[in-house]
């Protein structure tokens, strides 16, 4: 029935024509005539000689099709010689039968032996058959005939079990063979737990030297930390209902030999004679799970510090926060941020920037508990989480915390042979108290840590809700920041700058207004922020500078022909490398000379990012475009960048200014500050010139330029014009004061 089975066909057919031969010769001499009975008895002798002849070359594998191209006429012409010599002396019939049989028995038994050992046992039994006919062809009489039926039938019998002997055995080498080339590890196993098949593949895996060292062996015994209640579960499993094929698990097995193997298990179920067995597949996956903790790791862990990630660090805060919640417990949030390293980056390169970022993880992990949490959470920012508190002491438990991180990185650190200094800004927010999930804790630690930066380097701020208000409002100010510009909700405004000795209006500040349509009139202090936080105050600067430049271009031919206008830059105008070409371009399309634009920057715009700015300075002031530094003696180091840059005008701030008429110490103050900008040759403008007696000390003192309310409030372009105007009228009415009393 199966095309690979072919022998035991032609085996039967073989078998089946003797017994027909026999039944011919002995059963039908009453009604069919003795030649009949003669041809046929040789036809049928023919057939089962070519069926054992083509049955054993089939089962070794050298029966080829022009053997069976031939079968047909070869058993023609041997049941014609057969005939023709029974017909001669028919009572040769039975011996030379029983001879033909027994010589063709013994070439097939000869054969098998040869071929291979698993047919041995069927070829002696042929072996026998052949010997035995051949003896009774010689001394086989009419009485015998019994004995020879009994011997030749169990003969046959013997045949039959070594035949199926050898087909089993040849199916079960087939089978072990292929489950031996499976790259993976196979076994069988029963409901109580013995191994019955298993493959080469399964006992290397599990740490034996072959198969054979599996088989009878129960699962429990193969591994150490397997237990038999382990063991019936899984096969359990195949006997539940609705149950899906195979079922696939993954396991860490630990082997005799104490080694661990992580593998994929396939089970599938396997009835044989009635008995349920599993069938398990073993995959070992070692190289897919060192692969699966590199990705792990990648996902989780900082390549650059080696220590927790942002995304592990939301899921171990929010472990964090679940235990203080059960346990009545507090945490703290401390989000530090490492000042000025981007000059860092800029000055020595990204290798040095790394390797500040290592050396900082390391200094911060130096200050924590065994429980404590360490993790980068992008850029220069890290986060620790200070788990498992006393009620009512985060907040003092997170601020100590700050206080020694921010004096740790006060100590410097060395890198490439350059001792780099930094600071650290850092906001603190506490469960409960600031937020109840890890989202909530992280922003609002993040809010007050801007805040820290607000309020200078180095800082530490604990969250408020006054500053969660801030920062709703800065993002309903950046929503409507978005296509303010292109919905014409901005607009300049100019407040005059004028000489302190002369009285003549030289110099304008253009001032930014912005009237949204959604949040009605915005202060600048309001709005300016988030523009640079938010990167959209490139996009504004532009227009501003666009924007001033056209106007005092209109202003050409009147009062202000001659006017210099000044407006504020950013930091993030300086570091846009096409900036310069920007300015360039808005002076030539406008007209205006190089001196008619100044720009002005505060001291925190020259201490983002030195080395850019200096560059950038150096390039306008190349082009001839004057530079002012804004809000002088308000900063951190005002002194050190008078020698660092090249500026041209120092404008002092408003709050020493208000008080010179009543305060000795504020006078003496802008007193220094005015002789120290003689003595670089700067420029000095006066802001906040409220009151003539302001004005008057100050030009008493040689302050260049006055700028306040006492000289004009920020108006717009047409009332400045009108205002430029009438004061121009006014001096020339104004009698010339002499230069000397006598």
């Amino acid at each position: 029935m199966q095309r690979k089975e072919k022998h035991a066909l032609f085996w039967g057919i073989g078998q089946l024509a003797i017994m027909a031969g026999g039944i011919v010769w002995f059963g039908t001499a009453d009604f069919m005539s003795l030649q009949w009975r003669l041809y046929l008895s040789a036809f049928f002798l023919s057939a089962g000689i070519a069926g054992y002849w083509s049955g054993t070359q089939f089962f070794i594998g050298k029966l080829r099709a022009v053997h069976v191209r031939w079968m047909a006429p070869a058993v023609l012409i041997t049941s014609g010689i057969f005939y023709l010599l029974w017909n001669i002396e028919n009572n040769w019939l039975p011996r030379g039968s029983a001879a033909a049989l027994g010589f063709i028995m013994l070439w097939a038994g000869t054969r098998l032996v040869g071929i291979n050992n698993r047919y041995r046992f069927l070829g002696l039994t042929l072996m026998l058959r052949g010997g035995f006919n051949l003896f009774a062809a010689v001394s086989l009489s009419q009485d015998m005939y019994v004995v020879w039926f009994i011997g030749t039938s169990l003969l046959k019998v013997l045949t039959m079990l070594g035949l199926v002997y050898a087909v089993q055995d040849e199916i079960q080498q087939r089978y072990a063979r292929t489950i031996d080339s499976l790259s993976h590890g196979f076994l069988i196993r029963d409901r109580r737990g013995y191994v019955h098949v298993a493959n080469e593949r399964c006992a290397k895996l599990l740490g034996f030297d072959n198969a054979q060292q599996l088989i009878g062996k129960h699962v429990c015994d193969l591994l150490p930390g397997l237990s038999r209640e382990m063991a019936d579960h899984y096969f359990f499993r195949f006997e539940a209902d609705g149950v899906q094929y195979p079922i696939a698990d993954t396991a860490t097995f630990k082997l005799r030999n104490g080694n661990h193997l992580p593998v994929e298990l396939l089970g599938s179920p396997y009835i044989e004679r009635g008995r349920l067995y599993c069938l398990v597949q073993l995959l070992d996956i070692s190289e897919r799970k060192k692969k699966d903790d590199q990705l792990f790791q990648a996902a989780r862990v900082d390549p650059v510090t080696g220590y927790s990630n942002r995304h592990a660090l939301s899921d171990r805060l929010a472990l964090k926060v679940a235990r203080a919640a059960e346990n009545g417990r507090e945490c703290a949030v401390l989000f530090i941020d490492l000042d000025k390293f981007k000059r860092v980056n800029d000055s020595f390169g990204h290798a040095a920037g790394d390797e500040l970022l290592r050396s900082a993880a390391r200094r911060l992990h130096a200050l924590l508990r065994p429980n404590d949490v360490l993790a980068r959470f992008g850029g220069d920012e890290f986060i620790i989480v200070i788990p498992d508190l006393a009620p009512n002491s985060a907040e003092q438990t997170a601020a100590d915390c700050a206080e020694a991180i921010i004096a740790a990185m006060a100590r410097g650190f060395e890198l490439s042979y350059h001792a780099i200094s930094v600071t650290a800004s850092i906001g603190i927010a506490c469960y409960p108290k600031h937020g109840t999930d890890s989202d909530t804790l992280i922003r609002n630690a993040d809010i007050a840590m801007y805040e820290a930066k607000k309020t200078g380097r180095g800082e530490q701020r604990m969250f408020t809700e006054d500053m969660n208000a801030v920062a709703r409002d800065g993002l309903v100010i950046d929503g409507a920041l978005r296509g303010a510009i292109e919905a014409n909700e901005f607009s300049l405004v100019y407040q005059a700058i004028t000489n302190a000795q002369t009285g003549k209006l030289t110099k304008v500040e253009a001032l930014l207004r912005w009237n949204s349509s959604l949040l009605g009139p915005v202060p600048p202090d309001r709005f300016i922020p988030v523009a640079e936080d938010s990167g959209m105050i490139i996009e504004l600067g532009t227009w501003v500078l666009d924007q001033a430049c056209r106007q005092v271009g209109l202003w050409k031919q009147s009062a202000l022909d001659d006017v210099t206008i000044s407006i504020n830059v950013s930091s993030w105008q300086l570091a846009d490398p096409g900036f310069v070409t920007l300015v360039s371009q808005a002076l030539i399309r406008n007209g205006l000379s190089p001196h008619q634009l100044e720009l002005e920057l505060t001291e925190r715009v020259l201490i983002e990012d030195t080395l850019n700015v200096q560059t950038v300075l150096a390039q306008l002031r190349a082009l001839g475009v004057g530079i002012s530094l804004d809000d002088f003696g308000t900063g951190y180091s005002s002194l050190s960048y008078l020698t660092q840059f090249h500026l041209n005008t120092l404008k002092i701030d408003r709050a020493f200014v208000m008080d010179i008429e009543h305060s000795e110490r504020s006078n003496n103050l802008v007193h220094a500050i005015i002789a120290m900008g003689h003595s670089l040759g700067l420029q000095l403008v006066a802001e906040g010139v409220e009151t003539a007696g302001q004005a008057t000390i100050l030009e008493q003192m040689g302050c260049h330029y006055l700028q306040g309310y006492h000289i004009a409030r920020p108006i717009a372009p047409d009332e400045l014009l009108r205002f430029a105007d009438s004061r121009a009228a006014a001096l020339a009415q104004t009698p010339a004061q002499p230069d000397f009393v006598i």
